[in-house]
């Protein structure tokens, strides 16, 4: 865990060996370069969120999330704010969503971030490969701005 509180952390998951699954580890890794010399972000990459990360998020001021999604159409992209599951909605331990990891920081450390947002791209192929499908690598630098854009409007606000 980081000893400082992160103004903007940035939490992606993917599977980098499986196509458009490492749109959130590709992002990830351009955004600890592009924001290397502030130290009010914190970048973490994983192939899958797990409990653990609650800790980071509860100490976050806020919180992007950055996934491919199979509901979206290849090479769309969305940016939603994230709202914590619903106790009625159980938590599962083999896959942890956004959602579900903000009902976890709140419950094992009553806290959120005032901010929470995911930041969705439709994926095309999830074939094992390491290559993006066309219309993922097609808007990478609409996702790149868009990532920028965001993480430069929350590190701005008062």
């Amino acid at each position: 865990m980081n000893d400082h509180k992160a103004r903007c952390l940035i939490l992606a998951c993917g599977n980098t060996l499986r196509g458009d699954d490492g749109i959130g580890p590709f992002l990830a890794a351009w955004a600890e370069e592009r924001f290397a010399s502030q130290p009010e972000v914190t970048v973490i990459a994983r192939q899958q969120w797990t409990p653990e990360l609650a800790e980071e998020i509860s100490r976050a001021e806020s919180v992007l999330f950055i996934d491919c999604s199979i509901e979206l159409a290849p090479g769309a992209i969305a940016l939603a704010p994230v709202a914590r599951a619903s106790a009625e909605q159980g938590l599962a331990t083999h896959h942890l969503g956004a959602a579900e990891l903000l009902s976890l920081a709140k419950e094992f450390y009553n806290s959120l971030p005032p901010t929470a947002l995911q930041l969705t791209i439709g994926a095309g192929s999830l074939e094992l490969g390491e290559e993006f499908s066309p219309a993922v690598t097609g808007t990478l630098p609409e996702a790149r701005k868009l990532l920028e854009e965001t993480v430069s409007r929350i590190l701005t606000r008062p």
